[in-house]
């Protein structure tokens, strides 16, 4: 599989990471159905907006590319993504996109003009077929160019400006176009044909479609399927930079629990639009101290809780267009039915349903007995979960002997200290107050 990654123009936001989890948590599902997975997720380190923003900023364009390149990675893996195969960047894969456009060029699909190349869209009858565009109707959002037949026609390679970087190509020198990086890079890992491309909604059109367009036309099969996840948006508006919405990953992670936030991200359906608020991913977070404590109350009196197996309506969630919101329903009605067994004695059964709740939140990424939780911002939540739950077993234990004055004053005690119980059907729920 091949998912579009960043162009490393600044600091990540969660609209940016949204996608990488959404493709993590698919990679994670086909790898524990039995499949051996390749995945690249590439890096765009040169573009228009790299080099304004090094510019404005006095310094050196790759040192800005480099710099925020170590942001996105340094949010990837607080979020717990898997690492990818590989990670390739644009300005690594130069040869690749020159061989690309010379196939293009001897086929009557691309043309060098002033420097320039591009690529013909007319010579291609199956343009539009991915975003569903009328060749009549559409615009690439490119500036008419010196050269240009069509005003339609992308560009795959930009002739060299005074001051910005380039590189040698028998057409003049210059810099790769955004989409044509894409096609090299992809085919030069994965092969003329591959699995899965992924990125975001925004990317169909023109991104995705020229991709596939100069791909297809130099005669390469290219992705059988397309998955695209939708955006995060605040107030209604999509994340961006350019609107000033940004909710930056370091700032996220001084307020949240990684596992808290990647848990909020991976909750709704891939291709369904997030409406962020403070208030969602705080009932977010409860949901996931659920699971946590269950875990931990099984734990606690098994002494160890193994990764069992997935339930068959999990799995089957997953296998139709990794649906996670039916996925976290079988995951939350596990939890629900464990703890009812904790607490009829059932000790069996609540080991069983343990094992199955860690099953499925591994494949999620977000197991809350995994190393990796406890080593990453996990082990002091641990230490406060494990005194929490001391007492709120103490207080179950005051109330079974209808001394409700001793129950009373553990609870007062937890509300001094910012805890905030709940008594549910499953059993007492704590949360640490805001």
């Amino acid at each position: 599989m091949y998912v579009c990654g960043a162009t490393v123009q600044g600091i990540p936001h969660i609209g940016h990471v949204r996608g990488a989890l959404n493709y993590d948590v698919l990679r994670r599902w086909l790898v524990h159905s039995g499949l051996d997975v390749l995945m690249v997720r590439n890096v765009t380190d040169i573009d228009d907006k790299i080099l304004t923003k090094a510019a404005d900023a006095g310094r050196p364009w790759w040192e800005w590319a480099a710099t925020h390149e170590r942001a996105f990675e340094d949010a990837y893996t607080a979020l717990g993504c898997l690492p990818p195969s590989i990670a390739p960047r644009a300005t690594g894969h130069v040869t690749q996109m020159i061989e690309l456009m010379r196939r293009l060029i001897d086929s009557g699909h691309a043309y060098a003009a002033e420097g320039n190349v591009y690529f013909s869209v007319t010579s291609f009858p199956d343009y539009g077929r991915l975003s569903g565009q009328r060749l009549d109707e559409m615009q690439q959002g490119e500036t008419q160019s010196e050269g240009k037949r069509d005003p339609r026609d992308f560009t795959l390679w930009k002739r060299s400006k005074p001051g910005e970087p380039s590189w040698p190509t028998p057409w003049g020198p210059g810099r790769p176009g955004w989409h044509l990086e894409c096609s090299a890079m992809a085919t030069t890992y994965l092969g003329s044909e591959f699995d899965i491309h992924g990125g975001g909604v925004d990317l169909v059109f023109p991104h995705h479609e020229n991709e596939r367009a100069q791909s297809r036309a130099a005669g390469d099969g290219f992705a059988r399927f397309w998955l695209h996840n939708a955006w995060v948006t605040l107030s209604g508006e999509k994340m961006s930079k350019s609107l000033g919405n940004v909710v930056s990953i370091p700032e996220m992670l001084r307020r949240h629990r990684a596992v808290e936030l990647r848990y909020y991200l991976i909750q709704p359906h891939y291709r369904s639009t997030i409406e962020y608020s403070d208030a969602a991913l705080s009932e977010a977070a409860q949901g996931y101290r659920r699971i946590e404590q269950f875990l931990r109350r099984v734990a606690g009196s098994a002494g160890e809780v193994r990764t069992g197996k997935v339930p068959m309506e999990f799995a089957e969630a997953l296998d139709d267009d990794l649906g996670t919101p039916q996925a976290f329903a079988v995951l939350h009605n596990t939890v629900r039915d464990g703890n009812a067994a904790l607490d009829a004695g059932d000790s069996a059964q609540a080991i069983a349903l343990a094992e199955s709740v860690r099953a499925m939140t591994d494949v999620l990424g977000v197991d809350p007995l995994s190393a990796r939780w406890a080593e990453h911002g996990g082990a002091e939540a641990q230490a406060l979960g494990e005194l929490v739950h001391e007492l709120l077993a103490a207080r179950q234990r005051a109330r079974a002997e209808r001394d409700f004055a001793t129950a009373d004053t553990i609870r007062d005690q937890l509300t001094q200290a910012g805890i905030a119980v709940e008594d549910t059907p499953s059993g007492p729920m704590w949360t640490v107050r805001d």
